[in-house]
């Protein structure tokens, strides 16, 4: 029945899609399986969601630190270390016309709170595990309790992951409108409705995605009609389809690219440092992998500077530590986490005493720009330390398999504070030690609380060294680089990355983009 029902659904999208045209056409490396903002943290996903739905609490997106404003919420205070309220609009729309109310917030914290699917249970580990419950004091006054003193309150407000949902809408997607089970969930993935300044018109997963002006928006009007979003994998055809006017902007283009876009007239490119690290991880639960002087040595023998020159033409970030400036106050470049000293290397492998048979190394052929190619450059690294890589070229996802040993990965910035880069993936209830790749110690535990939630940021600052320091010696991953991601154009489309956004974001909305 659940079956059936949703591969209507994605029948009649589909069949809509042929019919809708497009104001802009964009053509992505990527396209979304599924639609919902509470339940992904993807980086494809990150370009869907901020068109069409809203967060409780809005920021100015053009600069990099967290300059709060209202956005569905009007007003919002502490009342106490563990009680923060909301004031919510009352004359805001959901996409089917229908008015937002208190309910429609507290149920979309709610779900996640309660894991109602293992998607939402991991979205509540990284972002919401300190949100003990939501309710609706009355119909404009939202209440959020937590189980500890929450430092990251408007930032968590203002994250994608908490944008507002319709209860009503999806309870009656399918089977008993007065319970919301997976069914509904799945059902709402490929049929969403946000309150955002577009809504979504036609949505075939993996395929196209298309948006058109939502009249009764309550803030400032969309600038355009519509817009599609396209899934063109291959780098080359989407070079040659901006070039032939069949779209008008182009995602994932790296620096050995960009000659081909700007020396032709008809277009220009657009590029920033990305908030996100490309990283190596291994899977220290894996016995091959379980040594940390092996990791460190691995971690030790790959050039990060000649990565950015050859890759990225220098225009990538490489970084002595997980930190980014956008953290502000706990921004800490002066940790010194990561680093390449190939002599060091061998004699930690000696130490270790390592085998010499291969390492298997995992990517995905085309999901991280340079993401082969960088794959490819740390096997001869590795090589010329005595480690032979067995390169694993593959589009499935292996960062959970117990046999996985090394693979790629990112950490992407998903709100300007550690907490959400490296607490989304490397604290103890981030997703690689509940993926089962890195089992750190009752200490490291200890160090986490008292960095998560202080509200004193000095106590932050000397917890997250600690924590620094012991990511040097455990090793369980490698922080890359911050790559430089570069979009190509059409001349006539004024539009670019904005910095206060997480990596990605296809940001379409009034005062962001212009079309000739």
């Amino acid at each position: 029945m659940q079956n059936k029902l949703l591969i209507s659904l994605a029948a009649a999208m589909l069949a809509t899609t042929a019919a809708v045209g497009a104001d802009l056409t964009i053509g992505t490396a990527n396209m979304s399986s599924y639609i919902d903002p509470g339940r992904d943290h993807s980086n494809v996903g990150s370009q869907n969601y901020v068109n069409a739905f809203d967060p409780l609490i809005s920021k100015d997106y053009t600069k990099p630190g967290a300059e709060f404003s209202p956005s569905i919420a009007t007003a919002w205070k502490q009342v106490s270390p563990t009680e923060f309220e909301v004031t919510i609009r009352q004359d805001v729309k959901f996409h089917d016309g229908t008015l937002m109310t208190a309910d429609d917030v507290v149920f979309t914290f709610q779900r996640i709170i309660d894991a109602v699917t293992p998607e939402y249970g991991s979205i509540k580990k990284q972002f919401f595990n300190n949100f003990e419950k939501v309710e609706a004091i009355d119909a404009t006054t939202v209440r959020f309790t937590t189980f500890k003193s929450e430092p990251l309150f408007e930032t968590l407000l203002n994250a994608q992951q908490g944008y507002i949902v319709p209860k009503a809408y999806i309870m009656g997607l399918t089977g008993d409108p007065a319970v919301a089970d997976v069914s509904d969930f799945e059902a709402y993935a490929l049929k969403p409705i946000g309150t955002g300044p577009y809504k979504i018109t036609a949505f075939q997963p993996g395929e196209n995605l298309v948006y058109e002006r939502f009249d009764d928006y309550f803030g400032d009007a969309a600038p355009l009609d519509k817009f599609e979003m396209r899934r063109i994998s291959e780098l080359s055809t989407r070079i040659t389809a901006l070039a032939n006017g069949e779209v008008d902007l182009i995602t994932n283009v790296p620096p050995d690219q960009l000659a081909t876009i700007e020396g032709n007239p008809a277009l220009k490119a657009e590029g920033s440092v990305t908030p996100l690290f490309h990283v190596v991880f291994f899977n220290t639960t894996n016995p091959k992998m379980a040594n940390p002087k092996l990791r460190r040595a691995l971690s030790l023998a790959i050039d990060r500077d000649l990565l950015n020159e050859a890759l990225w033409a220098g225009k990538a970030v490489v970084p002595s530590t997980h930190t980014y400036p956008q953290y502000g106050e706990l921004y800490m470049p002066e940790l010194k986490t990561f680093e390449y000293d190939p002599e060091q290397a061998k004699a930690l492998l000696a130490e270790a005493g390592y085998d010499g048979s291969p390492i298997r190394y995992d990517t995905d052929p085309v999901y991280y720009t340079n993401g082969l190619l960088a794959a490819q450059a740390i096997k001869e690294m590795w090589q010329a330390v005595g480690v032979p890589m067995e390169l694993n070229v593959d589009t499935k996802w292996t960062g959970d398999d117990p046999t996985m040993e090394a693979r790629n990965w990112s950490n992407p910035m998903y709100f300007a504070d550690p907490a959400g880069s490296f607490g989304t993936m490397w604290s103890p209830t981030g997703a690689r030690v509940t993926g089962g790749s890195w089992a750190p110690n009752e200490a490291y535990t200890e160090m986490w609380e008292r960095f998560r939630y202080s509200t004193d940021v000095e106590t932050r600052k000397a917890a997250y060294a600690e924590i620094m320091a012991y990511v040097k010696q455990e090793a369980p991953f490698l922080v890359l680089y911050q790559p430089f991601e570069s979009y190509g154009l059409r001349q006539g489309v004024e539009w670019k990355p904005l910095a206060g956004h997480i990596p990605y974001v296809l940001d379409f909305r009034a005062g962001s983009i212009a079309v000739d």
